[in-house]
């Protein structure tokens, strides 16, 4: 792993991006953005992670975070991804989704490269992790997570969009 992308202190803020393998869209399907809500309530209940700000896009998840406690930040993104992966994958199994058998091919063939993984491989390889340091890279990188929708054209105003923190900056 590049030394850029190391977690030097768990209880410091990082930026991180979570990205689906082959960018595919598995998130523009209610039931698989829930299932990122959840457990990201969860990693906030039980595991001490502690958001400053998030950002679902139909392929990626942005974070601002930190960990709090026993936990650390590459331990608790782990078992996130862990688990998401397996329970999204269940999800797109038992869809009628026309795209699923071609979503299940793309997680098989990037698992098939990788002797560790068994059968489906749904996120790529790290999270990029950059840790925060002072107020203009912490505004920066804010308004990146907040302002990815709006590149995107999915809304006009970052609070619009639903997944995402940018509401909880808005006046």
């Amino acid at each position: 792993m590049s030394e850029k992308y190391k977690v030097r202190d768990s209880e410091r803020a990082y930026f991180m991006t979570l990205t689906v393998i082959d960018w595919v869209d598995v998130f523009a399907k209610e039931n698989n953005r829930q299932v990122i809500i959840e457990s990201l309530k969860f990693c906030q209940q039980s595991k001490e992670l502690e958001f400053f700000a998030w950002c679902l896009m139909s392929n990626h998840l942005h974070l601002i975070a930190r960990v709090n406690g026993r936990n650390t930040l590459p331990d608790v993104i782990r078992d996130f991804k862990k688990f998401t992966a397996k329970k999204i994958i269940s999800l797109i199994k038992i869809d009628s989704d026309g795209r699923r058998e071609w979503m299940l091919d793309r997680f098989r063939l990037a698992a098939d490269r990788i002797r560790r993984v068994k059968k489906y491989k749904f996120w790529q390889d790290g999270f990029h992790p950059i840790e925060l340091y002072g107020n203009k890279v912490v505004k920066q990188k804010l308004l990146y997570v907040h302002n990815n929708p709006v590149k995107a054209q999915i809304v006009e105003y970052p609070e619009d969009y639903w997944y995402s923190s940018a509401r909880n900056y808005s006046e």
